[in-house]
């Protein structure tokens, strides 16, 4: 009998400190993730103002439906899909060609590893501001274009080239992270299939075809999953070229800085939560749409 109660309080002992080690955390994520969430949801369905909170008045779907007929946000839309149209395909072919080529036996490989993935580790606006520069109608860009004889546009300050210079800028900063998750894949597939392909005749093409994109099916899952959402929550970039507005003519207007100008320009916070939690759908549903597509619970 007395040992059975010893073993009880021992699994209680056990259960309240296990309680007593994830309560911090518990209360970190309630305090400042769950409990925002249901207040920004809670105010996406208002007429809210921090400005004057208790003027607020409940107007439904309103918010939403005002989406559908608010032309910057679906210029706003339009760009944040163009631009992830642009940078998800490109930074995740060139990070694959980089893992193969980091994965061979090139000498010094270790430091192009490094040196492709500095750029992912500098600092968004630091980026921005280098880019910036390189870019200027007098910068380094058009000054090398005019060796050639071209005449380089005012990149940013062009609506034409004011997006693609961005998606420039993203696909640079941030190729060298799918890179490494890229290598971390090739690194994990067995030896023994490439020897037994060669040894049947594959050679370099079939060999890439047949057995490395098949054995990287849920890596390129998760660096695509990972890339859409990072192109449709783009927002540095655009704010810091942009100088916050979006210019020139919305050109560089995302949905996440549309966000950021109705919610803390405007002031327009019940209408800024509508946008935040219509992305947030739109990001799920193409989320599962590429589940589906690659089938990824069956893998």
């Amino acid at each position: 009998m007395e040992a059975k109660m010893t073993m009880k309080k021992r699994y209680l002992y056990e259960a309240l400190s296990g309680y007593a080690f994830v309560l911090p955390f518990i209360a970190s994520i309630s305090i400042f993730l769950i409990g925002p969430l249901i207040y920004a949801f809670i105010i996406s369905f208002k007429e809210f103002s921090f400005l004057n909170p208790e003027a607020s008045r409940w107007v439904g779907f309103a918010n939403y439906i005002k989406l559908f007929s608010d032309p910057t946000f679906k210029r706003a839309l339009l760009n944040t899909t163009l631009y992830s149209l642009g940078v998800v395909p490109t930074q995740l072919i060139i990070a694959l060609i980089l893992a193969l080529i980091v994965n061979s036996n090139i000498k010094g490989k270790t430091f192009f590893r490094v040196a492709y993935y500095i750029p992912t580790v500098t600092s968004t606006v630091a980026v921005s501001v280098i880019f910036l520069y390189l870019f200027k109608a007098d910068g380094l860009v058009n000054a090398l274009l005019a060796k050639f004889g071209i005449q380089g546009p005012a990149w940013f300050n062009d609506v034409r080239f004011a997006l693609p210079s961005i998606m420039m800028m993203a696909i640079w900063s941030s190729v060298g992270n799918y890179m490494v998750i890229f290598l971390a894949g090739l690194q994990d597939i067995p030896s023994e299939l490439y020897e037994a392909a060669e040894v049947d005749g594959a050679n370099k093409f079939q060999r890439f075809f047949k057995i490395t994109l098949p054995m990287l099916r849920p890596i390129v899952f998760f660096n695509l999953v990972m890339s859409l959402i990072g192109t449709f929550q783009v927002f540095d970039q655009a704010y810091v070229v942009s100088q916050g507005t979006g210019g020139p003519l919305d050109a560089t207007m995302t949905v996440v800085l549309d966000i950021y100008r109705t919610g803390f320009r405007d002031f327009n916070m019940g209408y800024a939560s509508a946008m935040a939690f219509a992305l947030f759908v739109i990001i799920l549903i193409l989320t599962l749409i590429q589940r589906k597509l690659f089938k990824e619970e069956t893998y």
